[in-house]
Formats: structure tokens, sequence, C-alpha cells
């Protein structure tokens, strides 16, 4: 045989061993097709008065939201103390909020609001800013918000837990959390997180754990530091992928990271988590600060009525949020502050959600 024949026999076996090869190797039949772009307009400022609110919003001019955050300026000395969020939640149009029946209450949505209230204390540096998560995917090319809320919490220093689940069959890829109303400057929310709707998890009183996979749940905490109000609610968004998608091949891994502190009166802590190179791209995130073991025990609040929230958003490694426009961020940042008062046993917790499609 000549040798010119016998090089394109060979040639040809390996072609035909490397196509095997390649059907037969995990993962490389398939790449993820999940993408996510951050949008935000920038900081909005106030309140510029105490017990009230601003409303912002980030919007998506392509994609889905698939969660999204806020981002607060607050300033320096006491009066820091009176900035918080009230609030980081989907929107229909960027001012309607979803506050009425419960159960699917939106899909497809593109706006995200960031909520910035006041307690007691104002200084002109307080700003919210939002964040919208855009995202897009091969597979989950529709999306769906359920809402869930529950009264109070009214008594000062109690928490107000409720927990919003997805339709079966679907993905969890966000959520949020509000409160309402604005002009009980002791109540905010506390934590936002991902869990599930299981005995092991409390019905979501446990908030999900670093990495477990495919939670079906967000829940929302409500504390109120100061008591009274009434007409307190506390509500929680589930943000899932549309019905009538064959989401089997579909990940949703989750990533956690809890830091002591802030303990300290007029003081803050963040906490940053982050997507590794294997488990899928960061679509969304939470936030808590929290009296500890927020996985394992069935949430408690911190360890002084005044603390409170002060950001829940994208950012790099280091905890500096990105910018408009990025789609390469990959880890997210809870900022916690406590009031006028020392806060012992008091601790800053960090979630990101991290996708693969299986596409």
């Amino acid at each position: 045989m000549p040798k010119t024949v016998l090089r394109r026999a060979v040639a040809g076996k390996s072609l035909v061993i490397g196509a095997l090869l390649a059907l037969l190797a995990p993962g490389s039949a398939y790449a993820n097709t999940v993408g996510v772009t951050v949008r935000t307009p920038g900081a909005t400022a106030g309140p510029a008065a105490a017990f009230s609110e601003i409303s912002t919003h980030a919007d998506c001019s392509s994609g889905l939201i698939s969660g999204g955050g806020i981002n607060q300026a607050i300033g320096t000395g006491t009066s820091s103390n009176g900035n918080k969020v009230n609030g980081s939640s989907p929107s229909p149009d960027g001012s309607t909020e979803y506050t009425g029946s419960t159960g699917v209450v939106g899909t497809d949505v593109t706006r995200w609001l960031g909520i910035g209230g006041s307690g007691g204390a104002v200084n002109a540096s307080f700003s919210s800013t939002p964040y919208a998560m855009c995202f897009t995917s091969s597979l989950i090319n529709h999306t769906q918000v359920v809402m869930n809320k529950a009264a109070g919490p009214t008594a000062a220093s109690t928490v107000g837990l409720v927990t919003a689940t997805c339709p079966a069959n679907t993905r969890l890829l966000g959520g949020g959390a509000r409160i309402t109303p604005a002009d009980v400057g002791s109540l905010k929310p506390i934590a936002s997180f991902p869990t599930f709707n299981d005995a092991g998890h409390a019905y979501g009183q446990k908030a999900a754990a670093d990495g477990e996979t495919n939670p079906d749940s967000w829940s929302a905490v409500g504390w109120n530091g100061g008591g009274g109000g009434t007409g307190n609610t506390t509500y929680a968004y589930a943000i899932c992928s549309g019905g009538n998608i064959s989401i089997g091949g579909a990940t949703v891994k989750v990533s956690h990271s809890e830091v002591s502190g802030p303990t300290a009166a007029t003081s803050g802590q963040t906490a940053t988590v982050g997507c590794g190179g294997n488990d899928g791209k960061l679509i969304s995130g939470g936030a808590a600060v929290s009296g500890g073991s927020v996985t394992t025990t069935a949430f408690t609040g911190p360890g002084s009525p005044g603390d409170h929230l002060n950001g829940s958003y994208p950012s790099n490694s280091g905890g500096i949020p990105v910018g408009d426009g990025t789609t390469t961020a990959s880890s997210w940042t809870a900022y916690a502050h406590t009031g006028g008062g020392s806060s012992p046993s008091t601790y800053t917790d960090a979630w990101a959600l991290c996708a693969d499609d299986g596409v």
C-alpha cells in the first residue's frame, strides 16, 4: 500500500476516534448559554425626610430579570444609621409594585426596584442605586414572578418571615424582598435569600447552604426594631423559569458566605461570595444581617433592634459594585449596618446563585 494512502487511512481513523471521544466526554456535548448583563442607572438621592422612602429602578433593554439588587450611600456619623433598604423587588413598569393577591403575579418582567427608606435621622449623602440582572438563555426564555406576603412584624425586635415558592417543574432564578409602610421607621427587610420548601429547610426558615443545588423558594425577613405599626407587611418574591420549559438539564447552584459583624454601634460589615469556574454564571444573589447559622437553624434576628441592610448587589471579588453594562460579574455582596447601639453575636450573609442551563 502506498504511504500516502496509509497516512490518509490513519488520519481518517483518528478523526472518527476523536469524534467518539467528543461524544463521550462529560460536558462536551453542550455549552452553557446563560448570559447576564447588569444594568444600573446610577444613584437616586434621598430620602431627605425622616420616616419616608424613595423608589428608583433599573431596566433591561434586552433579556429578562433573574433578580436584582440595591446599594446605598449613607454618609458618616450617627445620622448614617438612618438610611436602610426598604425593598429590592421586581416591577412590571418601573413604578408599580406587586403587593396585591399572592401567587404568580407577573411574567417576563424586565424592571427591578431599589427602594431606600429612612428612620429618625437623615443626611444629604443618602442615596440608593438599583441593579437589574438581565438574563438570557437558549433554554429559559420566559420567566414568572411568584409573590407571597405575611402580616407583621409589629412587636419590637421580632422577625416576620415569608416564603415564595416556584411552581413545580420550574427553576428558581432569584428573588427579592419588600416591607410596608415606609412611615414605620424601625421596619425593614433584613434578609432575602434562596431556600427550599421542604422539612429539611423548615419550609423556608433555613436558608440554602453553600453547594446546594436547585433551590425552589425565596424567603424574605422583616425586622421591626422599635415596634409599632399595625399594618406592617413583609413580602417575598421568587423569580422562576416560565412554564412548559424542560429544565431537567439546568442547574442552579448556591454559593454562601457568612462573616461575623457588624457588632459596634454605627458600623458596617460586608460579605462577598462568588461563582467558581464549574458553578455556572452569576444570575442573582441575596443578603442578610442575622443571628448567624442561617443555613442550619431557623432564622433569628441580629443582636440589636437598629440593625439593617444597606446593600445587596453584584460586585467584583473585592466587594466593589459593578458598573452598567457589565457582562462578567461573578460575585455578590451584602452590606449590613448597625444602629446607634452595639450588636453582639451579629452576622452578615451573602448568597450567589450560579446557573448552567445545560443546553
